[in-house]
C-alpha cells in the first residue's frame, strides 16, 4: 500500500500560515527534494489554487533563481485535488468531488510510491479518518501569535512517535512522526 505523508511548515506557536515561515535556499532545496521523492500530490482546493498561482510554469521572473528547482518539480508532479466547489482542474491534476475516504483509500491501493499532502483543512480530515501514515512538521523558530493552527479541530488526540529529525542553518527543524498504533492486549 502506498504511504500518505503530510508535510507542513509550522511556527513554534502552531501557526501554519505559509506567509509567516522562513524562506531560504536550503529550505527550498529540501522542499524540492521532498516533492521529488513523492509520486503524486494530494491537495485541497485552497492549497491547489495557492500552489498553482505561485509555482505553475512559466514562473515569476522576479523570484530568486534558487526557487527554480522547486518550481520545476511541483509543476511536473501529478496532482489529485479534493474539492466540491471547483468545476475543473488542470496543471497535471484530476478532481475528486466527493467520497474523500474511498478516493484516498483507492489511491493508496494503486501501485506507486508516496502520496504527499500539505495544507490545513484536507490534512485535518485525513488525520481524523486515520489515513495519514507519516507526519512531517517543519518547525520554524518563530512565534507569530495568529493564523490557522496545526490540525485544529481534531476530535481525538493524535499520538505520534518520532522517527526522524533534521536541523537546518536557519534554525528550522524538520521532524518526522508516525502514528502510534494501539497495542493489542
Amino acid at each position: 500500500m502506498r504511504p500518505l505523508k503530510y508535510s507542513i511548515n509550522v511556527t513554534l506557536d502552531g501557526c501554519v500560515d505559509h506567509r509567516v515561515g522562513l524562506v531560504d535556499e536550503e529550505l527550498h532545496r529540501r522542499s524540492a527534494d521532498l516533492l521529488a521523492q513523492a509520486d503524486v500530490l494530494l491537495f485541497g482546493r485552497i492549497t491547489y489554487l495557492m500552489m498553482e498561482g505561485a509555482w505553475r510554469l512559466p514562473g515569476d521572473p522576479g523570484k530568486p533563481e534558487w526557487t527554480e528547482p522547486f518550481a520545476r518539480v511541483i509543476d511536473a508532479m501529478p496532482k489529485v485535488v479534493v474539492s466540491s466547489t471547483l468545476d475543473s482542474v488542470d496543471w497535471n491534476a484530476v478532481l475528486v468531488r466527493s467520497g474523500l475516504e474511498d478516493a484516498v483509500r483507492a489511491l493508496k491501493q494503486q501501485p506507486g510510491g508516496t502520496i504527499l499532502t500539505g495544507g490545513v483543512t484536507l490534512p485535518t480530515e485525513l488525520a481524523r479518518l486515520g489515513l495519514i501514515d507519516e507526519y512531517e512538521f517543519v518547525v520554524h523558530p518563530r512565534v507569530v501569535g495568529h493564523g490557522p493552527a496545526l490540525l485544529a479541530g481534531l476530535d481525538e488526540p493524535l499520538d505520534l512517535e518520532l522517527v526522524g529529525r533534521e536541523e537546518y542553518r536557519s534554525g528550522v527543524v524538520a521532524m518526522q512522526y508516525v502514528p502510534k498504533r494501539a497495542v493489542a492486549g
